[in-house]
């Protein structure tokens, strides 16, 4: 099983990471996304989703512009969901195994780019040429199998070794310290909500998060229905904004309707 589950998450990360085509790479990515088919394999979904909605709450805030990307959360979820159901971590543990990983990924996405950079100049050659096999390879085959050199055995090791080894690490700490380490996964999630608040930055749309908090803290709504009211709440913005323009853009009508009759 070890082996299956290495080369599956070494498959998606290389997938997923690679972005063929720039269409579901975005949503693949996400570690509550790949909890689910991670559950599957190893047996228990509802800790490896719990895992992953934990992992999901440190990155939900960040944002890549262009090609500056803070941490690359496919690989964090790739690695820490496999390693902490296998050594029975909780999913504060699983988070603060998973930031690290995290970090490392844009270093090795910054290598990959840097690599794929000379694709660009071979894929001139072609075009001069009018090569549109050429001009492929260079956009897809190249890229792909450079990233699968690249992406693919580091996931494997990781997880197909790493799991002992992460397993030996923190029985030999001490108690004080493994308690560290779930406060500390704890907060990071805090954190992620923090960087949401900071992107949003409208004071407008700020009364809508702490009304969805409140709702679940003191109301005790599960999330399912929060998710649905915050739905409705949007659809009925939408609705009223809607209305609001065709209503301006009707008085705009009459209003140039009136000056041509006057004219």
């Amino acid at each position: 099983m070890n082996f299956v589950i290495a080369v599956f998450a070494g498959i998606w990360f290389w997938f997923a990471g690679g972005a063929p085509g720039y269409t579901f790479h975005y949503v693949l990515k996400q570690p509550l996304v790949m909890a689910l088919p991670i559950g599957l394999l190893m047996g228990d979904v509802p800790q490896a989703m719990m895992i992953g909605a934990a992992i999901e709450l440190v990155y939900v805030g960040i944002i890549s512009p262009g090609a500056n990307v803070p941490a690359d959360e496919c690989l964090a979820g790739v690695i820490a969901i496999p390693i902490a159901m296998k050594i029975g971590a909780d999913p504060a543990t699983a988070v603060v195994l998973a930031v690290p990983f995290g970090v490392l990924g844009v270093f090795l996405d910054q290598l990959r780019r840097t690599v794929n950079a000379r694709w660009a100049h071979v894929a001139d050659k072609y075009a001069l040429a009018g090569d549109e096999k050429g001009l492929f390879r260079c956009a897809v085959i190249y890229p792909m199998a450079v990233g699968f050199l690249m992406r693919f055995p580091p996931v494997f090791i990781a997880n197909y070794f790493g799991a002992d080894v992460v397993e030996k690490f923190l029985n030999a700490m001490p108690q004080w310290i493994i308690h560290g380490i779930s406060v500390t996964g704890g907060v990071l999630p805090a954190l992620g909500f923090a960087i949401i608040l900071f992107v949003i930055g409208q004071r407008s749309l700020l009364p809508f998060y702490f009304m969805g908090y409140f709702a679940v803290q003191y109301l005790k709504i599960n999330s399912m229905a929060a998710a649905v009211f915050g739905i409705c709440i949007a659809l009925v913005i939408l609705f009223m904004k809607n209305d609001g323009q065709e209503e301006i853009m009707q008085r705009v009508k009459k209003l140039q309707i009136c000056d041509d009759d006057d004219e």
